[in-house]
């Protein structure tokens, strides 16, 4: 926590005139959501800065070009809290709300926002959840009381009573620069991702 804090006070140069969230940064979406999406944690210069889920780097701006291909998203790209953006039957949440030191949340900062996480997980009857990267991916299925019936992997998913769990690649740049992640890998799952949450409606 005081490390988020200090980064919103030293700030990068690019935003050193930006005033940064440096807060714990909320669930962003529908509130109607019958899909989530589960992230890792904010980035410091991104999610800590504007304040919203993905929102203002890199690892966004692949996430939310491909939820608008799939139709979730309004617009291609989120680059601030009031720049109009909405999803379409989904919400964006993450393992931890606050940015961690190297984005590599402590076993400690884990096990303060999992409560966090079963607050998300009881808001909805959720139909599909899509989970970006193998720590979301592991995340969530120690949430959901269950172990994972299948190894994380692009593509992976596995049903959990009426719920359908998917994963994939978490967009950050070490894997979309060295080509572990594509557009196109990102957007077949997120297609498969999209096709469960409009069957739900």
């Amino acid at each position: 926590m005081e490390w988020r804090e200090t980064v919103a006070q030293v700030k990068r140069r690019a935003y050193k005139d930006e005033t940064y969230w440096g807060r714990p940064v909320p669930n962003f979406g529908d509130p109607e959501a019958t899909g989530l999406i589960v992230g890792l944690a904010p980035a410091a210069h991104g999610a800590n800065r504007t304040g919203r889920m993905f929102t203002g780097d890199r690892s966004g701006d692949w996430l939310y070009r491909a939820m608008h291909r799939a139709g979730l998203a309004s617009q291609p790209h989120s680059t601030h809290a009031n720049d109009g953006l909405q999803l379409h039957g989904v919400m964006i949440t993450a393992m931890n709300h606050c940015a961690p030191p190297a984005n590599k949340p402590t076993p400690e900062e884990m096990r303060t926002c999992h409560p966090f996480m079963l607050q998300t997980l009881a808001l909805r009857p959720w139909h599909a959840i899509l989970c970006l990267g193998s720590l979301a991916w592991e995340s969530t299925w120690r949430t959901l009381g269950a172990r994972p019936p299948v190894k994380f992997g692009h593509g992976a998913h596995a049903p959990h009573g009426e719920l359908t769990v998917l994963a994939s690649y978490h967009p950050s740049q070490q894997n979309t620069q060295t080509g572990t992640l594509t557009e196109p890998m990102l957007d077949e799952v997120m297609k498969e991702f999209a096709r469960l949450v409009s069957r739900a409606d």
